[in-house]
């Protein structure tokens, strides 16, 4: 395949991923806009054109402007896309919001994609879970090995400095954005997930990046409490009289009782802390 690619072993890793979704056949990347899902959907379309398709799931734990980032990003790849809707929040065990919670989330999102396989002409479901998904609290995986769910990026070894690489090359406006996972995601295990709190998550977060951070999570606590997870260099500037004059009564108008900065900073899954280790998950075994 002819390139203007220098770095060979960057070429050598594209076209590994790109040797292995041609055998797959016809696929679906469960493509969330995010950069792991965006180096799987424009890999697909490279490798298979037409009978590759991005399909993106809408529901409340979607933050805003994440549908219209990935719709824009299929078209820039040139993939066909589809959207869906998924219902998660209708399962309660969903929303009580257990430790495994991911996997009553991804068992309904592969589940409607594996009854839309025949509609949607495909053969397989690919993800873009990549090697450093292997490890921590990941039940969503078991969702995946039970609807045959195949990990292009992780069956080539590609961790997520390699993917970010990949992007960069592929001039994918996605290869140095932070990683975006679910709203859910930001709510302390044991408190409901509901639509409301999400929505007041998002908009919390919307706010903060409206004042130009970028890096950032906002923590749901019991008893309506924002715990702010923001880079150390940010602390200051949040704790700062002016800032804080703005920031608590914004938060209290999106229904938090307490604002809290997080001292530690930001680290991504920070909640998993809060599991007790005879309850995390083993790694499940890649394909």
């Amino acid at each position: 395949m002819s390139s203007t690619w220098s770095d060979l072993d960057l070429i050598a890793r594209r076209d590994e991923l790109l040797s292995t979704l041609k055998g797959y056949g016809r696929v679906a990347v469960a493509f969330s806009g995010g950069v792991d899902s965006t180096v799987v959907a424009k890999a697909a379309q490279v490798a298979l054109g037409d009978e590759a398709i991005a399909v993106t799931a809408v529901s409340d734990s979607l933050a805003e402007g994440e549908l219209e980032e990935a719709q824009d990003l299929a078209t820039r790849i040139g993939i066909r896309h589809r959207v869906i809707r998924t219902e998660e929040f209708a399962n309660p065990s969903y929303v009580q919001n257990g430790t495994d919670r991911c996997y009553f989330c991804k068992s309904e999102l592969y589940g409607r994609l594996s009854g839309l396989l025949g509609e949607l002409g495909v053969d397989v479901i690919v993800s873009g879970a990549n090697t450093d998904d292997s490890g921590d609290h990941r039940p969503g995986m078991k969702a995946a090995a039970e609807n045959r769910v195949r990990h292009p990026l992780q069956e080539c070894g590609l961790g997520k400095t390699d993917v970010r690489a990949l992007a960069k090359e592929w001039d994918l406006p996605t290869w140095d954005k932070p990683a975006t996972p679910c709203l859910s995601s930001r709510v302390a295990y044991g408190e409901s997930v509901t639509p409301e709190r999400v929505r007041m998550i998002d908009q919390a977060e919307q706010w903060l990046r409206g004042r130009g951070l970028r890096l950032l999570r906002v923590r749901y606590h019991k008893g309506d409490m924002a715990r702010i997870e923001v880079p150390l260099d940010d602390l200051p500037r949040l704790a700062s009289p002016e800032i804080r004059a703005e920031l608590v009564p914004a938060f209290r108008a999106l229904g938090f009782k307490y604002v809290a900065l997080d001292l530690e900073g930001f680290r991504s899954g920070s909640l998993n802390a809060l599991i007790p280790i005879e309850l995390l998950q083993k790694p499940v075994a890649i394909q």
